[in-house]
């Protein structure tokens, strides 16, 4: 099983969705990636986890009073220290949607909006490292960050967090950049210049994929499941991709690597 150390900063470490529809995501999410929902914690606002052959693998959130869900899913980047963090964040730009705040003795959580518009958490592992595993049927995949300003998102993260970039191509039609720790060779998500894409009203966006045996029989499900599929099983360079949205219109991607 593909690991990886959850706690270097910048490492996306965690995954959670925001959904209008508790309930109706228990059961997709479920039945799509055979993932445990289990019981919210009252403690935490009701908030509640899915996990994966025992261990968790992603969050849950409703409403939050009248705060309404959006129907979106959120990274978080790891950190050493939310406080200092946050800080270096507002100070590059980016606006505080949730201060640094304890979760139990899990860690410390914030929530950002980068310089770009995409929002994103971040997260200091207390007694909760964030998943670990990577690649397999059902864990996360890869990380993708679509941006209209691409140069702007990439000087943030890489102030913010320290992290190193990589052009993977850089042309009118298609400019994209990775990050890593400055340390190691290993790619941690990706920055995509989507200027000509985004339509006026829609917002950046960190995309998370999620892996799966088979996309094309993972993009039937979604669909059989009362999800959509916004784009058609593809195979790429990296693998087999589709996007998909679940019933509430939460868009996230699904990959086989080397598919």
């Amino acid at each position: 099983m593909p690991t990886r150390d959850p706690t270097r900063p910048g490492t996306p470490c965690w995954a959670d969705l925001w959904t209008s529809d508790v309930e109706g995501s228990r059961r997709f999410y479920g039945a799509l990636f055979g993932w445990e929902p289990l019981d919210p914690d009252p403690a935490f606002g009701g908030y509640f986890n899915f996990a994966r052959q025992g261990v968790w693998t992603a969050g849950c959130m409703g409403d939050m009073g009248d705060v309404r869900a959006t129907d979106t899913w959120k990274p978080y980047l790891a950190t050493d220290d939310v406080a200092a963090t946050v800080r270096a964040a507002e100070a590059a730009g980016a606006q505080v949607a949730v201060p640094g705040t304890p979760v139990g003795d899990l860690g410390v959580q914030g929530v950002l909006v980068d310089p770009t518009g995409a929002t994103f958490g971040v997260w200091q592992a207390g007694t909760w490292p964030g998943f670990a595993a990577v690649e397999e049927d059902g864990a996360p995949s890869w990380f993708e960050l679509h941006t209209r300003d691409q140069a702007g998102a990439l000087a943030f993260y890489r102030t913010v967090f320290g992290l190193a970039v990589d052009t993977v191509s850089d042309t009118d039609e298609f400019r994209y950049s990775t990050l890593r720790r400055p340390d190691g060779e290993v790619a941690l998500a990706g920055i995509c210049d989507d200027s000509g894409v985004l339509p006026d009203d829609e917002p950046p966006y960190w995309a998370i994929y999620w892996e799966v045996d088979d996309v094309d029989a993972g993009v039937a499900r979604v669909g059989a499941l009362g999800g959509s599929v916004l784009r058609g099983a593809e195979s790429t360079p990296y693998g087999r991709i589709a996007m998909v949205a679940d019933p509430t219109g939460a868009r996230f991607m699904l990959r086989t690597a080397g598919g």
